[in-house]
Formats: structure tokens, sequence, C-alpha cells
């Protein structure tokens, strides 16, 4: 990984730390979508530290995290 690469990967870990610092789940289905694309995307991160492309990973996350967010209930 070059500096410049190592650079942006910082950066982008950062951001998806800070975003999933100020989400939670919420009780409407708009406050769960938003919050599993930020859990999702940042589990995209992990992936990426794992050899995965960062930018595809963090979208196909971000998706699945936002529609397992707007899928779920917040009924037990």
């Amino acid at each position: 990984m070059s500096g410049n690469q190592r650079m942006q990967f910082i950066k982008v870990l950062a951001i998806s730390t800070l975003l999933l610092l100020v989400m939670a789940c919420g009780n409407n289905p708009t406050d769960r979508t938003v919050s599993g694309a930020g859990i999702g995307a940042g589990a995209g991160v992990g992936a990426a530290l794992l050899g995965a492309p960062l930018l595809p990973a963090i979208v196909v996350g971000g998706a699945v995290g936002a529609a397992a967010g707007a899928l779920t209930s917040d009924k037990k």
C-alpha cells in the first residue's frame, strides 16, 4: 500500500468510526436504515483490511446494512 493509499484509508476509517459513534439504532425505519448503512460501511472497511477493494466493499456493506435496517422491526 502506497503512502497516498494509506492516508486515504486512514481518512475513510476515521470517518466510518465517527459515523458509527454518532449513530444509534432507532425506533423508526429511517433511523434503522441510516444506522444500518453506517454499520455496513464500517464492515466494508473491515473487509478492505482483509484485502477487498475499499470503495466496492464500503458501497456493498452500506447497501446491505441499509437494507437490513429498513427491513427490520423494532418489535420483538
